[in-house]
């Protein structure tokens, strides 16, 4: 297995089969509407659309999907954008816009209102370290973001937390296939419950249209654009119910989570500042965008006056502590010799090179495997304070024997339809006025 784990100020690897992506880059685009910042003779972009990318639709929205560039493309429009934005004070002028189109193009803007979560917490279980409940909030009234609650038995609080988010899986056809779906995965169940022995709170939370939220949406309603607003809110959500419990430390909240997850763990990051560690697992690309209507399927990355890929995305959360995780076999594979070194460099422009890390698995493939689990706890260790021994056997390898994993029916909210308390919303079209009742 060759495994590269660039930290901080450490170089990236040069692969010579990438050098073509960095030989010939598009020429930078002019920055149109450009202002002086107050006190600054430099010239803040308004506008920034790098030359040579797909043209927008004349019509509708303008979605970049799937591979939307090349690789040789997604290189130079991160080469550009480090020239159109050479200090710490441009990059955050256009930060600031790209979050405010994320948040317009998530569906989010102005931001609903925040109600009562009213948290369903049931069937607590005891295990090697940690315990683990069945809870279940309200995101919007009357649709219930479901999940479960890994709290450290052995820790002392305050805690740190975690939001944890999962990837795509199969579909449910017959009961047994929860057993390999969402949250209720072997990769899933381990990394919350080593976190949690480790002395985090970790909260699992399902996609939208997956899990516990099928009994009041179904499946299909994941394949709509209404799926990224509500993961996206959802996770900010998540972010308030785990700050209101007792034991956790608002200052030290994290978020994890692999594919379709790490789309919202960066998303998370980008748009909720109290989110203080991000480790985006197997997601983080120059030019693939995401595969699923709730990663690509609203105009988030683009619009008339910016344009961000999924690595400029992750780049927001810049100076706040982040591991890149990555691997040979997907659209992740070029990041140690392109997309690691650019957020160095943004992460640079604040004095914070040292808070960025890339884990980089050549031999592997797209998935949170144990490899990959175990360079998250190490990170997550060291900037959340927790306990590594924890996870560790005498030799200082990472051993999960001791953690549990646990059939999809002890993990579930709600088994059927039934068991949804009355004024539960049943269709997504309801979710989504109930969402769009709260903008007003």
């Amino acid at each position: 297995m060759s495994i590269e784990f660039n930290i901080a100020m450490g170089r990236a690897r040069s692969r010579p089969t990438l050098s073509r992506l960095l030989a010939g880059l598009l020429m930078v685009a002019p920055v149109a509407g450009a202002r002086l910042a107050e006190g600054s003779t430099k010239p803040l972009p308004q506008v920034w659309l790098p030359a040579g990318i797909p043209e927008a639709p004349a019509e509708g929205p303008a979605l970049c999907q799937r591979d939307f560039l090349t690789p040789e493309q997604g290189a130079a429009v991160l080469t550009a954008a480090l020239q159109a934005f050479p200090d710490c004070e441009a990059w955050e002028a256009y930060a600031d816009r790209v979050r405010e189109r994320i948040q317009e193009g998530a569906g989010l803007a102005p931001w609903p209102k925040r109600t009562p979560l009213k948290p369903i917490v049931r069937d607590r279980r005891l295990f090697d370290g940690y315990s683990v409940e069945n809870v279940a909030f309200e995101s919007v009234p009357g649709f219930f973001a479901a999940g479960n609650l890994y709290r450290p038995l052995d820790a002392a609080p305050p805690h740190a937390a975690v939001v944890s988010t999962h990837g795509h899986t199969r579909g449910i056809k017959q009961p047994a296939d929860y057993a390999n779906h969402g949250r209720f995965t072997e990769n899933a169940q381990k990394r919350a419950a080593g976190l949690a022995r480790m002395g985090a709170v970790v909260f699992a939370i399902d996609m939208f249209g997956y899990g516990d939220s099928i009994q009041q949406v179904g499946q299909e309603p994941h394949k709509t654009d209404l799926a990224m607003t509500m993961q996206v809110w959802n996770a900010i959500r998540a972010v308030d119910f785990l700050s209101s419990l007792e034991d956790v430390d608002p200052a030290r909240i994290a978020v994890t989570g692999e594919s379709g997850g790490g789309t919202q763990a960066f998303l998370l990051a980008a748009l909720d500042d109290r989110v203080a560690v991000s480790v985006p697992v197997v997601m983080v690309s120059s030019y693939f965008f995401g595969g699923c209507a709730c990663e690509s399927g609203r105009p988030i990355h683009r619009s008339a006056d910016h344009f961000a890929s999924n690595a400029m995305i992750a780049a927001l959360a810049a100076p706040r502590p982040m591991l890149v995780v990555s691997d040979g076999k997907d659209w992740t594979q070029h990041v140690p010799a392109v997309e690691f070194p650019f957020l160095q460099e943004i992460y640079g422009r604040f004095g914070a090179r040292g808070n960025v890390a890339n884990a980089h698995f050549e031999a592997e493939g797209h998935d949170y495997g144990p490899s990959k689990r175990a360079a998250m706890y190490r990170f997550m260790a060291e900037r959340l304070e927790l306990d590594l021994q924890a996870v560790q056997d005498d030799t200082g390898a990472i051993d999960e024997s001791r953690l549990t994993v646990e059939p999809p029916e002890a993990m579930r909210v709600f088994i059927d339809a039934e068991s949804l308390p009355a004024h539960a919303l049943r269709d997504a079209a309801s979710v989504s006025q109930a969402l769009k009742n709260l903008q007003h």
